[in-house]
């Protein structure tokens, strides 16, 4: 389904409290700073990339009160219905960053981050477009900046061929994968499972939602060429 564009949305995720969105002469002003923008600055912080209509996040924020969420989403428009759930949650563990993956280095300081999710990223199936996808390596190594020492990833998709992707990626760049299910919804994992919008549509047609958690490696031996 194609996007239907909103020519206001840019106006008001400008103007909102809830939503950063960085520019040349704020570029870097949040950075290690993250923490002080919740009323709880000691609880976690744990950011979705790619927030879409932020089905997840509005939930995720009711029902972990104890940990500060953040959702990044570099479109306007499924950005401003994931800002009118999240402002309609009147919790104040919720905020957005307008902008693009490729920037995350600019936004968040070395190690702040403590949760780093992808829910349903676009698997980009063409052979040649897999430096798109949000598990090739480069953006790990962007991931693996930002990420606190004792922090992790989660990865959920209904693309086989991007999770075995992804699983290669993580080997190849020294990452551990502490939990896996190619059928979450039917794993053990499923109990503390919060579901975003597109999970619900491809379980709701009884596919499977393929599931995994991993870190980042502690040390890297090898300097990377690439």
């Amino acid at each position: 389904m194609r996007l239907r564009r909103k020519p206001e949305a840019k106006q008001k995720l400008m103007e909102h409290p809830l939503v950063f969105t960085p520019t040349e002469d704020n570029k870097g002003q949040m950075q290690g700073q993250w923490r002080s923008a919740f009323p709880h600055e000691t609880h976690p912080l744990h950011v979705e990339l790619g927030t879409g209509k932020g089905q997840f996040l509005a939930k995720a924020s009711t029902l972990r009160p104890d940990i500060n969420w953040i959702g990044v989403e570099r479109i306007e428009e499924p950005l401003l219905q994931a800002v009118r759930k999240g402002e309609a949650t009147e919790n104040t563990n919720l905020r957005y960053i307008w902008a693009d993956v490729e920037n995350l280095t600019d936004i968040f300081a070395t190690g702040e981050v403590d949760r780093i999710y992808l829910h349903f990223s676009d698997p980009w199936p063409k052979k040649r477009h897999a430096k798109r996808r949000l598990t090739y390596r480069r953006f790990l190594d962007l991931y693996e900046q930002v990420l606190a020492p004792a922090g992790d990833l989660i990865l959920k998709t209904d693309s086989v061929s991007l999770f075995d992707f992804s699983l290669e990626e993580f080997e190849e760049r020294g990452w551990e994968v502490v939990e896996i299910s190619r059928d979450l919804h039917h794993s053990p994992y499923a109990p503390t499972n919060i579901t975003t919008e597109y999970e619900d549509k491809f379980s709701s047609r009884g596919m499977p939602i393929h599931y995994v958690r991993v870190t980042p490696p502690k040390e890297r031996a090898v300097a990377d060429e690439n």
